[in-house]
């Protein structure tokens, strides 16, 4: 539906809420088919460390990335027309630029946040909460990353052929940089999937990811001609930055237990 239409907002953004049920729905299925425990998804919280370090770390490595690209000039902070443009949207015409920015910042991790988990949760209870527990099972903490990473990039790629999901990057340069970028949070994802024993720290860090990304990030950044290359999830400069960070998580691996 969302190829028939060619965009994301299609139906309201509802499709792709429905897409990202997909995993969930399959995971819950194969679980009653094979008679596993639910309980092995990962539904408690977990240690609250973990659920505010994964906030912190996609915090961390979005701004790195960004102070990278608005640093080295591939783009600029900050891009006046959309502050204004939501200004006029809530009301705020007569605040200052950097007070329209901060409440929108507030409002979109606030309200943002909520939305974003609730799509985030479909995803992430079929990779995160069935499959990566499986596969850890059989090889190990490394290939498990990889295979689910191959897995949720591949997943994309209809998105990113047939649709709008790019950020205008040739077809072959957004698909090298989002698979990069995918495989590598998979390695993270995966890291405090085991590490929590809980579900809820990899739909932190997917939530946090879009959010800070696609909806704060991206949009206060003034662009010029090349900054599509360098930015959002299909420029390579996010990919770089999470590879770093990729490697960090797997060198602590050795911490790493099934998860029961």
């Amino acid at each position: 539906m969302i190829i028939r239409i060619g965009t994301l907002t299609a139906n309201g953004g509802f499709d792709v809420l429905g897409l990202m049920w997909c995993p969930a729905l399959s995971a819950l299925i194969t679980t009653i088919i094979l008679r596993r425990k639910f309980s092995a998804f990962g539904w408690r919280p977990g240690k609250v460390k973990y659920l505010l370090l994964s906030f912190a770390v996609r915090i961390v490595y979005s701004f790195i990335s960004y102070i990278i690209i608005w640093s080295a000039g591939w783009g600029t902070f900050y891009n006046g027309e959309f502050v204004h443009n939501v200004a006029a949207t809530y009301g705020w015409k007569n605040y200052s630029d950097s007070s329209v920015m901060l409440l929108y910042l507030l409002r979109t991790v606030v309200f943002g946040m909520i939305i974003n988990s609730v799509a985030a949760l479909g995803e992430e209870t079929g990779w995160r909460g069935f499959l990566v527990p499986e596969l850890f099972k059989d090889v190990g903490y490394t290939k498990s990353s990889f295979i689910v990473g191959i897995v949720w990039a591949v997943w994309h790629f209809p998105l990113i052929l047939f649709a709008d999901y790019n950020t205008g990057t040739p077809v072959w340069y957004g698909l090298t940089c989002f698979t990069v970028m995918v495989i590598s949070l998979s390695f993270i994802y995966t890291w405090f999937r085991l590490r929590s024993k809980s579900l809820w720290a990899p739909v932190i860090l997917h939530a946090t990811h879009n959010l800070f990304i696609q909806a704060l990030f991206t949009p206060l950044t003034k662009t010029t001609a090349d900054t599509k290359y360098f930015i959002d999830e299909f420029g390579v400069v996010i990919p770089f930055v999470c590879m770093c960070f990729a490697f960090f998580y797997w060198s602590k691996r050795s911490l790493l237990t099934p998860v029961s």
